[in-house]
């Protein structure tokens, strides 16, 4: 098995890819591993990679006035990850990106990004999709954080990503839907009394 196959599945899964685009993607990638704890980045630092992860789970958070780490995003299997300022061409990281779990990474840089793009319709028109795909998912998850209780967010990501609340600790899923371990805790018993 190679260490390219769950992209070359991923890929397969989602556009008509031809073997001969498939083969020439690999050539833009770079496998890595990661420990939990070891960063892919750190805000403040220059922006170097985003990531396909073909194994594990990752975070992508920013620390508040508090210090207090804030949880933009989970990358379990088959995801992509990378600093916000990635796809716009910036230098500098925002956020903080670490690996909670043993994870095998595929790593690639904005210029590897952008000839993908450039050379390989298939992914530029998957890319695409997929992009429209997450900007809706943001503006999905601000619109329930202002409408929704935390029980119905809790709920609502157990339904959308039922995997991941079983791989995270309870404090990263807490930051995430932004309440603190404890009110997190009284939901989970409250929903188990039901």
């Amino acid at each position: 098995m190679s260490e390219f196959d769950p992209l070359r599945a991923y890929l397969q899964r989602r556009a008509p890819f031809t073997a001969k685009e498939l083969d020439a993607l690999e050539e833009f990638f770079v496998p890595a591993t990661r420990r939990p704890g070891e960063f892919l980045q750190r805000a403040g630092e220059p922006v170097r990679y985003a990531a396909f992860v073909a194994k594990g789970c990752l975070r992508s958070y920013v620390v508040d006035a508090k210090g207090q780490e804030v949880i933009l995003e989970f990358a379990p299997d088959d995801w992509w990850l990378g600093d916000r300022t990635f796809l716009t061409g910036g230098t500098t990281c925002e956020c903080f990106i670490d690996a909670i779990v043993d994870s095998e990474l595929l790593l690639f840089d904005q210029a590897s990004h952008q000839r993908m793009v450039a050379c390989i319709p298939t992914f530029a028109a998957m890319f695409r999709i997929a992009f429209q795909k997450y900007a809706a998912e943001k503006d999905r998850r601000i619109i329930n954080a202002l409408s929704m209780s935390v029980e119905e967010r809790y709920l609502e990501f157990l339904q959308r990503y039922p995997g991941i609340a079983q791989r995270v600790p309870q404090r990263m899923l807490a930051s995430y839907l932004g309440v603190t371990p404890e009110t997190l805790s009284r939901v989970r018993r409250h929903l188990s009394q039901k």
